[in-house]
């Protein structure tokens, strides 16, 4: 007889959602460029007689691995070279300081301060401050060979051969991975139209069609701000984004019905997606649909048009709208991201805060004899991201997935010959990096750390007694990180959580004055719907992510979490509404707009001063039949949401 756990013996929600793993494809080409990059050096070091030059090479491949995420060659180029030249500076200035005592506890430190600072801009710059760091600390913490200039060459030179295999296809897939990306947007919005009815099911879907649609749009935006509207592919790629909207639109009216669409309808858009990713353009049939009502009357003339832009083989750039706007040109974003980086306070905190943990770390090991302490500052750079998540769930992954890399680093290092044995054992340990990684922090942990381990021993040729300081420095690192960079900044876990949250409603609140309004164009509503869902989808995430800390702050996003779907289903409404009236339902007055926008200001308000959840005025009535009444009812609800039970 099966026995149930005492409760006692329960993990807490927070842990079981940490420790879940994420559910992704396998990448096999990355796994491919993985292996390759990372054994080739050292084949070379070893038949040059110079292994070590070939460990530092892999270790440059190594922060290729990580920086190798874009699907586009374009971005690819972006993603690794940048990251790559911050890091030759990173381990230059490391190597330069090696063995200088309080200096280089001073330089690691100051880039610590620089790196959280360009960290915080954006992705690519994100992955290069990673790098600066990561380099700097190691460059300070191990003895390299060569004169100063060769260790930065040799891991700059891994990395480019990084790159290098990801541009091997780019002559024969050049604009593969852009039209996948609006193909697999058309995807995630015929999924959404055979959700329609099914409250759960849409309600996921929906969050995948604003991440696709992000995807999508920044992909070829970026593109369009380097082209200015020149490459005819990207532009007509665009405009089926574009096209795509009024579909988008279309969903939340037929969903708000209760009634599915008939499976013909979503058939349709993947047959679209088809025709995106093949370049077909041919004509596509479409299933007839009533028009007696003005949803399917909606979904009719949306999918009319989505064919016609699709199946056009030329496309007028004159009459193409970006939606989310043309980017400005590099330079113009580039001194904007500095002046940002110079005058901002998130910045600048935490700049410090990282700064603080690094200090903390190296001095220690500076005054406590640690072998190999170079690792304790590793650890502490990679679980102190600011866009990777929750600090404390990253500190508990990083030293449960140091755990389990330990345990395969002591069979290879026991087991594997030093020598040419290495290239083997690489050639099956690096691709278990891009296999692991989307699955979740720890699981990367533990895919890098049996890696860093081959290389070091390499370096140092100290064996499996690399493994009990290796675990005793990870310790160190999380617990560094955990006091100094999360305990002792009250903003970590005392967040107010409905700050953003409030920031969102006063949004709605403007868009439905401008989804009814005579002064706003369907362009600017446009532009202005796929803002808000995109803020929606960013909120989503980092609830998630609050969802993972320990109480209170869990607790206290777990409290506000119904909120967030909330806000979700009223901005669904008013497209509703919207695409009600477009197509042929009466307008609503402006006294009834006016009652919706002034009930929504007044909740943004009270979330944005509330700690926790207050009671709120619930009272919505206006004319029945109007296309406002199941936008009142989704405000109503929202409004007796914030309010305790």
């Amino acid at each position: 007889m099966s026995r149930e756990f005492p409760i006692g013996l329960t993990p807490p929600d927070w842990l079981v959602r940490n420790l879940q793993p994420h559910r992704a494809p396998l990448n096999w080409p990355a796994m491919v460029r993985a292996a390759l990059a990372m054994a080739l050096p050292l084949a070379i070091g070893l038949a040059a007689g110079q292994p070590t030059y070939g460990a530092l090479a892999s270790m440059g491949a190594l922060s290729g691995v990580i920086s190798d995420t874009a699907d586009a060659y374009r971005m690819r180029i972006l993603n690794i070279a940048v990251p790559q030249l911050l890091g030759a500076v990173g381990i230059t200035v490391g190597s330069l300081v090696y063995g200088q005592g309080w200096y280089a506890v001073a330089a690691v430190t100051a880039v610590a301060l620089l790196s959280g600072m360009i960290s915080t801009i954006g992705a690519v710059s994100s992955v290069s401050g990673l790098l600066l760091l990561l380099n700097a600390v190691v460059g300070a913490g191990l003895p390299l060979p060569g004169p100063w200039w060769l260790p930065a060459a040799l891991t700059a030179g891994g990395g480019l051969l990084v790159l290098a295999l990801a541009l091997l296809a780019w002559p024969l897939r050049a604009g593969v991975p852009e039209r996948a990306s609006v193909a697999a947007a058309y995807r995630t919005v015929a999924d959404l139209l055979a959700a329609c009815g099914d409250p759960d099911r849409y309600v996921t879907t929906r969050f995948d069609v604003t991440q696709s649609l992000n995807q999508a749009y920044d992909l070829i935006l970026a593109h369009r701000a380097r082209y200015h509207g020149r490459s005819r592919e990207l532009t007509r790629l665009l405009a089926q984004l574009n096209a795509i909207t009024p579909v988008v639109e279309a969903a939340p009216a037929v969903h708000l019905t209760g009634r599915p669409l008939p499976p013909e309808v979503p058939e349709a858009v993947r047959h679209l997606a088809e025709a995106i990713e093949t370049g077909y353009t041919g004509p596509i049939p479409l299933p007839p649909l009533p028009t007696t009502t003005e949803t399917t009357r909606a979904v009719a003339h949306a999918l009319r048009h989505t064919a016609e832009v699709v199946t056009s083989p030329d496309v007028d750039p004159r009459g193409i709208d970006d939606r989310l706007g043309r980017p400005a040109a590099l330079s113009i974003r580039t001194a904007r991201a500095a002046r940002n980086v110079v005058l901002s306070a998130n910045s600048w905190r935490y700049g410090l805060r990282l700064a603080v943990c690094i200090g903390i770390a190296q001095a220690l090991v500076s005054l406590v004899p640690v072998p190999r302490s170079y690792w304790v500052a590793l650890t502490i750079t990679f679980v102190l991201k600011p866009d990777f998540g929750s600090v404390f769930s990253r500190a508990l992954l990083r030293a449960l997935g140091t755990v389990a890399g330990l345990v395969i680093a002591a069979a290879v290092l026991a087991e594997v010959p030093p020598g040419w044995w290495d290239v083997p054992a690489m050639l099956l340990l690096a691709p278990l990096i891009p296999a692991l990684t989307p699955r979740g922090y720890g699981y990367q942990t533990a895919a890098i750390t049996p890696v860093i381990l081959l290389l070091s021993d390499i370096l140092n040729h100290k064996g499996t007694a690399l493994l009990f300081p290796r675990l005793l420095d990870s310790l160190m690192g999380c617990a560094i990180a955990l006091i100094a960079g999360y305990l002792l900044w009250p903003e970590s876990w005392h967040t107010r959580v409905g700050d953003r949250q409030a920031d969102a409603v006063a949004d709605t609140a403007a868009y439905v004055e401008a989804a009814f309004g005579q002064g706003t164009g369907p362009a600017a509503r446009a532009r202005m719907r796929r803002r808000l869902y995109r803020d929606l989808s960013t909120i989503r995430t980092e609830f998630q992510r609050a969802l993972t800390e320990p109480p209170p702050t869990g607790r206290r996003a777990a409290a506000w979490w119904p909120l967030v779907v909330a806000v979700e289903r009223i901005v669904d409404a008013t497209t509703a509404a919207r695409v009600r009236v477009r197509h042929g339902a009466p307008p609503p007055s402006p006294a009834e707009i006016s009652q919706v926008t002034l009930q929504l200001r007044e909740l943004s308000e009270g979330v944005r001063e509330a700690e926790t959840l207050v009671s709120v005025r619930t009272d919505l009535t206006g004319p029945p039949g109007s296309v406002l009444e199941p936008l009142r009812q989704e405000v109503a609800a929202a409004r007796a949401i914030a309010s305790p039970h």
